[in-house]
């Protein structure tokens, strides 16, 4: 075939067959061409392979591996508009994977493939089609997983979408990195993008936004995956195209971006007029771009340069340099004459003049030094003059030398920001990922000296290319001595040779010809030919007239042209220039003059680095940094040159395809092992799936990794074994047998804790996977290959007709309209639905719920949950496929999300665009990912499968579900959907019960319905009630037997190898199948016997009480969704076993109970779940195994038999099975049981009781709690283990932390210790406390004796379960609490003195302590100290200083005279002040105080220190290490008031210390004697009082509004914020903060109590709310005029605000007139006269009688329906939007974030929170960045409440954020 040249490139073309109604064949081939063909021809014609027909992803699957196949698959995928296979969004398939190499074909168009949900879903390379986003998350997953830097090198020829690409891995790694971060340093990355691509990229004939520079971007990541950083390396920007562009080209973007964006103020300040007056601007004839808005890129670059902290004075001196630039463009010069020499002036022009004074200098040096050049001979400096050429070329130098200096300063700028936080650190610290965005392969029609080194580096990038996929893959085969075929691969090593390597290279030519003074481009030109006229790389000019030379670059032949090689390559600047430069008042040009100087100037005898001397050591830099790290490969394509987006240039692609080396990539990576594993590690990992005899310790390791790969992979040709590594095919051809182990590791405590094994099978070896054939293609439309490449006709396969699901469809008269019965369902529909909802069928969706709901949210889901209704009972068709989602997609299974407590609300706006504002209560990855939202639709409009749609109706226990289903059986004539509406009510009658309202009229509606579910229903719905509601969603199991309407058959496993099988339901609980398997075996004693779960390789516990059987295996479907796997494949187990024991346990009582403990004991021995310290307790309960199960009699065979049962595989490994017997036989013959006169269950009893004994721990309840209060421990969270010995306080490590005897207890459920009294919160707490209760009360009824104890000051309190219920949480859950009231007792007491430095003793010179030095160590001193007490603060002088000096404590205690009057609060900020700040400080606070408190006989000092005592307990708490001696130090004072208080001021501190010190209000309470503090709250309602409330130390703002509102009585304090009211502004402060800490000491201030968020606020519902806070101060917005309403809205207002003034003095309307102000919008008043305001509000009020209350209500409900009632108004100016006033509103409440007109009250646009991606504050300046993560748009206005813009917005989205997260709370997946 032939190229678009018309020149053949010899490559064969696909087509199809097309036979006429003649029945004559004809071909069409891929471009639409028909050809008719001889029978020669077809003769020679191919059948073209499947994988050709319709293109693959990944072209490895190619069966047809030639140019032609290749060439074919891009052609299709270019083409093609299609869905992606396992993807949600549609899209132009312009991505193909080649291996782990991406192929990029550039589209020339916009696609909806960048978003939020395409990160979701780009997780795993190879697991997706090919995306950009799949390249990045490889980066970032195999940096944070290996700990081993990344770079990704984006190549392909100039025009191919290297930068588009770059930025989208960029916006992907940062979108990752801030999910983890609260940091900006993601998008001051991001904003680097726009500055640097106006600053360095332009339009090219071939590219619209071509990057004229290199850039290297490395992004530095801390150990969690967080950015905490960048670093920007620049090459070679193109300086020329400042001063030349090429036809149709233009020059750097921010020259036009400047012209069209600044203000014509700036315009005039600069001089500045239109693009087309510019010379530097119209060279290339081409002054617009289309696509480009240089006007908003402008408003863009502004914001990102302040997001760069380039300040407004930087901008300035930038944008006057620019227009210097522009101005120098447009000076000229004038031909002269000078001693007989040629020579120029400057031409008069007001452009000359203005560059001057922009640049700061001189007028007539500017003129010299642009028409003369001086330069120095042997004895003098010379001036010689320049022609009008000369100075023309001397005026473009320097305009490129400042222009390149401008380019390199602001590089320097971005990364000093950027890279600021990272100097302080070690590089080697931190990780990284590099992005390698470097101008591609250059060949134009005129090739200079930039081209020659832009494609030498491309020719280093393919060396790396080459050596990297190539050399290394096939040294690797070599190394391991793996059969291999050597492919024969292009290598460029000789053009590098040519250019840089061997000696007179090309660049050294170059570099040697520009050092010499009389090197001319000529003499260049002819060494160059000299010396490589005999290279086949080297193509020599034709004539010594020929400027250009050639070289074969491995893309083909460039020619370049010589003429300015010389004079680029010096890139020297005239001397003359530099010193005028170096005069010049611009600050930014003086920096880049002083830059240059001290690197050396032009003209002088020292050599200066050539141009292509710093880019050759740049490039190495950058060739070695890319070697240190694992690299990507991303292959740009242009599918054309002329940027047209359906057009494939066949010639183009294939020119690109060869080389760029894709096919012999292709060849490589599907012919090798991509694999690899060290036999030791391939060992690690899966040993365990062989059995012990084929694989055993004296097997060599390479023996064991064959019989692995033989056993489990079945395809020949997918493994090899190597020298010493295992090489495996890529993971989807994995062919392996289903194995599955389940294991507990060693010292894992296996109960309600999830017991995990390192789980990497699955991932090597995965299930095998059906690869479906192509479709067969249409009778008359075969493909073909080769010449033209063709396929004969085949059958074609008519699909299946569907069957008609009516066709039997009968009308049956349903029995449910008994208007009569008390408890119907339509006596329900009447009393209880809204509006005129009716009880019968609906075939549409329903406008509004059928129950009242007071949260909106619920209210609006409740029409999401009716539309999947419609849908399972069949009353409305599905989506269709192509809607939305692709239909592979929807069949991918998907985890859902929790169902216990869900809000409906977290279901709003998934498919109602409207009401956008809920969804961001759905929007983070815990939720269920069909519940999540994207700018195309919601995931919902798709088909959804039966299971997923009960997921998400029952997902939500509330009475409206039923109620939904009821209706839609009532008077339903399709018999097909009522039985799917029968099914759906029997599933949700075993989930959740109805209310008590509605279980009567339930129960009466299933009493009527249908024969064969009326009987299954009411039994259902009465299993329900007794044994509670569900905690997960359905399972698949229920749904396969719902139809059937008949039990789960399943089995449980016992310990004798028994499985006993069992019936379960949907509320089955796991005591009642416990008791079940109990009553079928016969066991009598199942105290502590429960039901176990197993899936793989975990196990947990579901104990013997009310758990759900099915809720544990819905967690086992779910854990197999996240996967990736189908829920029917779960293989999931019950088994069950012994889990607790009394304390009193009696093995005699229950042979079978006894044995059934034996057996696992023995199994567990052998799985390693019980471990022994030492080999003899193995042999001892060995030899116990071997006489119960063979008795006394002595046989070896028996005792190697009693090692593979009870001795676990490692011990065998480590000493040999032949010890182990010889051990065993011999402790046998020694031992008790030799005689045979034991019984054998006696020995099992013994067995059992050592057990239980030894591994007591093994056998506990486990409950995860949370300290609240109590005796210091080094964790407040923990697990308490409860067994038959006491209760441990464990860490997640199995350490013990604590521990309680039962033998401490002295009450019934009191327990005593020498610690003191615990409060545990847990949400067990319950259960915890009836486990204790019974196991002290069942000892203390057995127990024959009694312990004594000494008397205690303190009487032990009775244990105690309080449940609390939080009042005001969001989700009205319960939080229990386990309070262990302990009592005192009397411990030895440690001395402290081993923290302390050593001094020296009075006599001697030796150091210790001996005698009276301890105690006078530990006693007052008036005396200064030299040192710090403690030895950690010694070796630090800074810290060492900060604690002796300035003797703050002394003197606060008056141990020390004071020389000059200091306040107290002077003295504590000088005490505490440094501690707050270094944590080190802080125990040397504590030791000093209590120092001076000791053996202190002054009362006034002491009465000092108790005070800096209760103050230094209120600020931070003492080391764990200081903690218990500072309480017992408190506990010996019971004297002293105070001692108390501190003690209980140090358990609140203790979780969250504060970073400031006292506030003036503490110190002036105690030095009172008052250590209560009580601060006013002022409201907004001037009627209400003044109220005082109670604060303490630790009191945080979240606790001073839930306690405001609770004095208040109001409905909830959600909502609600602490304002701080000084005489400049009012702040709203975050709701942790601590009171104290954001309470200004030195400024007077009113503290403020008022509505912050408004949400769920309704007027009439919280009468107390409406009246002290929303009425007031929505009428202060109202009066502003802030809102936009009528004249007759206004009128009514008017009227109840003249009620609410006047209350009942009617008389006061006289007063109308003067009243306005506080009656109607300030900017409204003169729309009527004085009088007719009064005339129409007098007229309403005469027809209204109401009260002052009922007026703010009735306002209130008025404006509740306007858009912005509850919006807080901000004024701000904004220049980055033209269509928008310079002065808006900006409006915020519930719904979003509004701007407004101020003038016409118009809504310009509202952005809905979900649609807000960033926001921040930087003084008065607020940025939000609107859309998605990658197409964002930048909102920037100034305002001096930017903070508190920025305040609210989190405070709304946090709120939504809470709501979201809040049901989640008390759900703990046994897989998290």
């Amino acid at each position: 075939t032939k190229g678009s040249s018309g020149r053949p490139i010899g490559v064969p073309i696909g087509a199809r067959v097309k036979v006429t109604p003649s029945g004559q064949r004809l071909l069409v081939d891929d471009e639409g061409k028909e050809r008719r063909l001889s029978p020669e021809q077809e003769a020679s014609l191919k059948i073209m392979h499947p994988t050709s027909v319709e293109g693959v992803d990944d072209m490895i699957k190619l069966g047809d591996m030639t140019e032609a196949g290749l060439l074919r698959n891009l052609l299709l995928r270019h083409r093609q508009d299609i869905i992606y296979v396992s993807n949600t969004l549609k899209g132009k398939r312009i991505f193909t994977y080649t291996g782990s190499v991406l192929v990029a074909v550039n589209p020339y168009k916009d696609f909806p493939i960048y978003t939020e949900e395409q990160v979701r879903i780009c997780r795993k390379l190879g697991e997706l089609p090919p995306h950009i986003f799949a390249i990045a998350e490889a980066c970032y997953f195999n940096m944070t997983r290996h700990q081993r830097n990344q770079c990704c090198i984006i190549s392909g020829e100039s025009g191919a979408g290297k930068t588009e690409s770059t930025k989208l891995i960029l916006q992907y790694l940062a979108a990752v990195s801030g999910e983890l971060s609260e940091q900006r340093i993601e998008k001051q990355i991001l904003e680097s993008n726009p500055i640097l691509e106006a600053f360095g990229n332009a339009k090219t004939i071939r590219n619209d936004n071509s990057s004229r520079f290199g850039k290297y971007l490395e992004i530095f990541f801390n150990k969690d995956g967080v950015i905490e950083g960048a670093r920007v390396e620049q090459y070679l920007l193109e300086k020329s195209r400042v001063c030349h562009q090429a036809l149709e080209e233009r020059n750097y973007h921010i020259f036009y971006c400047l012209l069209a964006g600044i203000s014509a103020e700036e315009k005039k300040r600069l001089s500045l007029g239109n693009a087309k007056e510019y010379k530097f601007l119209t060279k290339g004839n081409c002054i617009a771009c289309g696509g480009r808005d240089d006007a908003k890129d402008y408003s863009r670059i502004n914001s990102a340069l302040k997001t760069l902290n380039f300040s407004g004075k930087d901008c300035h001196e930038i944008f006057k340099l620019l227009a210097a630039l522009l101005h120098l463009g447009n000076v000229c010069f004038e031909a002269n004459t000078q001693n007989n020499m040629e020579s120029s002036d400057v031409s008069k022009s007001e452009h000359f003049n203005v560059a001057a004074s922009l640049l700061e200098v001189e007028k007539p040096t500017l003129a010299t030094n642009l028409t003369h050049r001086s330069f120095k001979t042997n004895r003098e400096m010379v001036t010689k003059p320049l022609s009008c050429e000369q100075a023309a070329d001397c005026r473009d130098a320097f305009v490129k030398a400042i222009y390149n200096k401008l380019f390199i300063w602001i590089v320097k700028k971005i990364n000093s920001v950027i890279y600021k936080k990272l100097t302080s650190n070690s590089k080697s610290a931190y990780l990284s990922v590099g992005l390698l965005d470097i101008f591609g392969f250059e060949n134009f029609n005129t090739n200079s000296f930039e081209q020659l080194c832009i494609n030498f580096a491309n020719e280093k990038l393919q060396q790396f290319f080459v050596a990297h996929i190539f050399k290394l893959e096939q040294k690797e085969y070599l190394k391991q001595g793996v059969v291999w075929d050597n492919i024969n691969f292009s290598d460029n090593q000789k053009i590098l040779d040519l250019l840089a390597g061997i000696q007179c290279n090309v660049l050294a030519l170059v570099d040697e010809e520009s050092h010499f003074p009389k090197g001319t481009d000529a003499t260049m030109l002819e060494k160059l030919n000299q010396h490589h006229k005999g290279n086949k790389n080297y193509i020599a000019s034709r004539s010594e007239r020929d400027t250009k030379f050639g070289i074969c670059h491995f893309a083909g032949l460039v020619q370049y042209d010589s003429n300015g090689f010389l004079e680029k390559n010096r890139d020297a600047v005239s001397s003359d220039i530099m010193k005028m430069l170096d005069m010049s008042a611009n600050k930014l040009l003086f920096s880049f003059c002083h830059v240059s100087s001290s690197q050396g100037l032009a003209d002088t005898r020292k050599q200066v680095p050539t141009l292509s001397g710093q880019f050759r050591q740049s490039l190495d830099s950058l060739m070695k940094a890319l070697s240190a790290c694992q690299p990507f490969f991303i292959r740009c394509f242009k599918p054309n040159n002329d940027k047209q987006s359906e057009v494939f240039d066949r010639e183009l692609c294939m020119r690109q395809l060869r080389y760029s080396g894709m096919i012999d990539t292709i060849r490589i990576r599907k012919l090798g092992f991509p694999i690899r594993h060290t036999f030791d590690d391939f060992l690690k990992r899966y040993r365990v799936l062989l059995k012990t005899n084929i694989c055993d310790p004296n097997t060599s390791a390479l023996t064991c990794c064959k019989a692995i790969c033989e056993a489990l992979i079945e395809r020949e040709g997918e493994w090899k074994i190597g020298n010493t590594k295992v090489f495996l095919k890529v993971l989807k051809t994995c062919n392996c047998k289903p194995c599955c182990v389940v294991a507990f590791s060693r010292g894992t405590v296996c109960q309600d804790m999830c017991v995990r094994l390192t789980s990497g099978i699955n991932s090597l070896f995965p299930p095998k996977t059906s690869h479906s054939s192509p479709e067969p293609v249409k009778k008359n439309s075969e493909l073909l290959k080769t010449e033209l490449i063709v396929t004969p006709p085949s059958n074609s396969i008519s699909p299946t007709p569907s069957v008609d699901e009516h066709d039997e469809e009968e009308e049956e008269n349903d029995d449910f309209e008994d208007d009569g019965d008390e408890y119907s369902f339509y006596r329900f529909s009447q009393r209880y639905f809204q509006g005129n909802a009716s009880h019968t069928h609906l075939p549409y969706r329903l406008k509004k719920s059928l129950l009242h709901h007071d949260d909106e949210g619920d209210a609006l889901a409740c029409l999401t949950i009716w539309w999947i209704i419609l849908r399972f009972m069949g009353d409305i068709p599905e989506p269709k496929a192509s809607d939305a989602i692709s239909v592979a997609s929807s069949n991918t299974p998907q985890a859902p999300p929790s169902r216990q407590g869900r809000r409906l609300s977290n279901l709003v706006g998934l498919d109602q665009v409207n009401y956008c504002i809920y969804l961001i209560i759905t929007l983070k990855k815990t939720q269920s990912n069909y519940l999540t939202s994207s700018n195309d639709g919601t995931t919902l409009q798709r088909p959804l499968s039966d299971l997923e749609k009960i997921h998400i109706i029952i997902g939500y226990a509330l009475d409206e579900i039923y109620c939904q289903i009821c209706k839609q059986l009532v008077k339903n004539s399709d018999r097909r959907s009522r039985m799917q509406g029968w099914i759906l009510l029997s599933i949700c009658l075993g989930i959740f019960p109805p209310t008590d309202l509605f279980r009567k009229y339930l129960e009466n509606f299933l009493r009527r319905g249908p024969y064969d579910y009326r009987g299954y229903c009411t039994e259902r719905l009465k299993r329900i009630v007794a044994n509670g509601q569900r905690k997960e969603l359905p399972c698949w199991i229920e749904l396969q037997v719902k139809s059937r309407r008949k039990p789960i058959e399943t089995t449980v496993a016992i310990q004798d190898g028994r499985n006993i099988e069992i019936q379960l339901d949907s509320s089955s609980t796991s005591e009642e199948v416990c008791q079940d398997v109990a009553n079928d075996i016969g066991l009598k004693d199942t105290y502590g016997f429960s039901l176990y779960i197993s899936l793989y390789d975990k196990m947990w516990s579901l104990g013997n009480s009310g758990a759900h059987v099915l809720d544990a295996i819905s967690q086992c479907e779910e854990e197999m969704r996240r996967q990736g796997r189908l829920e029917k494949d779960a293989p999931w187990s019950l088994s069950l076993r012994k889990e607790l024991f009394t304390p009193w346990h009696e093995c005699r009582l229950d042979e079978v109970s006894t044995d059934l403990i034996y057996r696992q004991i023995i199994k567990g021995i052998k799985a390693a779940e019980y471990v022994a310290d030492k080999d003899d307790d193995y042999i001892q309960l060995a030899i116990m195994h071997y006489y119960i199960k063979f008795g006394s009699e002595y046989s070896v065979e028996n005792f190697t038999r009693v090692v593979d049962e009870c001795i676990t595989t490692q011990l065998i490994e480590s000493k040999s099975k032949t010890r182990w017997t010889q051990f065993i036989s011999s402790a046998h013959k020694e031992g008790p049981y030799v005689s045979g006169r034991q019984n054998s269950d006696e020995v099992k009893g013994e067995l059992v009781d050592i057990a239980r004994k030894k591994w007591a721990i093994h056998f506990s309840k486990f409950f995860e709690v949370t300290m609240m209060s109590g005796p210091p421990l080094p964790k407040s969270r923990f697990i308490v283990a409860v067994n038959w010995t006491g209760i441990f306080f464990m860490d997640e490590r199995n350490r013990q932390l604590h521990e309680i005897p039962y033998i401490a207890v002295r009450k019934t459920i009191s327990l005593i210790t020498i610690t003191g009294e615990y409060v545990l919160k847990s949400a067990e707490a319950e259960k915890m406390a009836a486990l204790i209760e019974n196991n002290v009360e069942g000892l203390r009824q057995r127990s024959v004796f009694a312990t004594a104890q000494q008397d205690s000051s303190k009487s032990g309190k009775s244990l105690q379960l309080l449940i609390f219920l939080a009042k005001w949480h969001f989700s009205k859950m319960w939080h229990s609490c386990l309070t262990l009231h302990l009592a005192n007792r009397t411990a030895l007491v440690q001395p402290i003195f081993k923290l302390f430095v050593p001094r020296r003793s009075v006599g001697g010179g030796r150091q210790g302590y001996k005698g009276g030095n301890r105690e006078k160590l530990w006693v007052i001193s008036r005396e200064p100290l030299k040192q710090p007490l403690l030895k950690v603060l010694v070796n630090n002088s800074e810290l060492s200083n900060l604690a002796c000096s300035p003797l703050p404590i002394l003197k606060y205690m008056g141990d020390y005279p004071i020389k000059h009057v200091r306040s107290p609060v002077e003295l504590t900020d000088q005490i505490f002040g440094p501690a707050t700040k270094h944590e080190e400080l802080r125990d040397e606070i504590y030791c000093q105080i209590m120092r001076q408190m000791t053996a202190n006989s002054n009362s006034l000092s002491m009465e000092r220190g108790w005070q800096l005592m209760w103050l230094c307990s209120g600020l931070f708490p003492p080391s764990y290490d200081l903690l218990k001696y500072t309480q017992r130090f408190l506990e010996s004072r019971p004297r002293y008031p105070l001692a108390a208080l501190c003690l209980e001021r140090l358990q609140e501190i203790c979780r969250s210390p504060r970073n400031l010190p006292p506030h003036f209000v503490e110190v002036d309470a105690i030095q009172q004697n008052s250590p209560k503090i009580f601060q006013k709250v002022h409201f907004p309602d001037d009627t209400t009082d003044v109220r005082t409330f109670e604060v303490t130390s630790t009191t945080t703002i979240a606790d001073m509004c839930i306690s405001i509102a609770s004095q208040l009585i109001l409905n909830s304090p959600e909502g609600y914020g602490l304002y701080l009211k000084t005489l400049t502004k009012v702040g709203s402060n975050q709701c942790k903060s601590r009171f104290f800490s954001v309470t200004q000491a030195n400024l007077p201030s009113l503290v403020l109590f008022k509505r912050k968020l408004w949400f769920n606020v309704n007027p009439g519902k919280d009468v107390k709310a409406d009246l002290t806070f929303h009425f007031p101060q929505e009428r202060s917005r109202y009066l502003r005029g802030y809102h936009d309403c009528t004249k007759e809205d206004m009128i009514t207002l008017g009227g109840l605000l003249f009620r609410v003034k006047v209350e009942s003095d009617m008389s006061q309307f006289v007063m109308i007139p003067k009243m306005l102000k506080d009656l109607v919008p300030a900017d409204q008043q003169k729309i009527m006269s004085p009088d007719e305001w009064k005339k129409a509000i007098l007229y309403f009020i005469q027809q209204s009688g109401i009260t002052v209350d009922e007026a703010k209500i009735d306002f209130l409900k008025i404006i509740s329906i306007w858009p912005t009632f509850g919006c807080t108004f901000f004024e701000v100016k904004q220049t980055c939007e033209s269509s928008y006033p310079a002065i808006l509103l900006i409006g915020i409440n519930k719904q979003g974030v509004r701007l407004i007109d101020p003038e016409t009250k118009e809504i310009l646009i509202m952005h809905e929170f979900s649609r807000i991606t960033e926001y921040f504050s930087k003084g008065n300046s607020f940025q939000m960045t609107i859309g998605t993560l990658f197409r964002g748009v930048t909102f920037v206005c100034e305002t001096p409440n930017a903070h508190t813009i920025e305040d609210l917005l989190r405070s709304y989205v946090s709120m939504y954020e809470k709501a979201r997260q809040a049901p989640l709370n008390h759900r703990k997946s046994i897989f998290s």
